[in-house]
């Protein structure tokens, strides 16, 4: 069973190659703590909306020490139309006063020491070791849950689970651009009410039984 999987996680490493062959993380930041922010804002929210929310944001707090000292309710405000806006003020409040009072106002480079950090979770975390330090990185969010599953590269929704998976499949220096190359993928054709199979380039490795075609 591994042996497939790694030989169709190949393929489909080489065909999103070629479909997507420049890609980054969708969310906008010039400073590594408005990636950490930026990540946290985008649980049950949509990179877009993070985007429209964050420059006014970042502009009212341009620095960690900034976000350290802030009134959490006036980064509910800037933050509302996000969702959740009230338990994510608190955390990005208490994430930068970690960083500001432990990490000397440094974003931790480590899964072990980020998650330590209120509100970042292993997606957060592998998607800032692996974006601002160049580590490996399986960044399981919906889009690469849902995918992973539909292409047989994974068999459970559990994202801890599915990480580990990939692991086992994706060698460490593809995985980071694999995931944000599924994300863009998940967006644009391999939508979970209506996948366009028909333009997929996936298609002929997809065992999902949810193919149109």
């Amino acid at each position: 069973m591994r042996r497939d999987r790694k030989k169709a996680a190949a393929e489909i490493i080489e065909l999103l190659k070629t479909e997507y062959p420049e890609v980054k993380c969708a969310l906008i930041y010039t400073q590594p703590h408005e990636l950490l922010i930026a990540t946290r804002l985008s649980a049950q929210c949509t990179d877009k909306r993070v985007n429209m929310v964050t420059p006014a944001l970042f502009q009212r707090f341009p620095t960690v020490d900034a976000f350290a000292d802030a009134d959490v309710q006036e980064v509910e405000e800037l933050i509302r139309t996000c969702g959740l806006f009230k338990t994510k003020a608190q955390d990005i409040v208490m994430m930068c006063q970690m960083l500001r009072d432990i990490h000397g106002g440094r974003v931790p480079d480590s899964i072990e020491e980020l998650t330590k950090l209120p509100g970042v979770g292993r997606k957060t975390a592998n998607l800032i070791v692996g974006d601002l330090y160049g580590q490996p990185a399986y960044v399981c969010d919906t889009h690469v849950i849902r995918l992973t599953n539909r292409l047989g590269l994974s068999d459970t929704k559990d994202a801890g689970k599915v990480e580990k998976q990939l692991r086992e499949v994706i060698p460490p220096e593809e995985s980071l651009n694999f995931c944000h190359r599924l994300v863009w993928h998940g967006r644009g054709v391999c939508s979970a009410r209506a996948p366009r199979c028909e333009v997929c380039v996936l298609r002929e490795l997809c065992k999902s039984k949810d193919k149109t075609v």
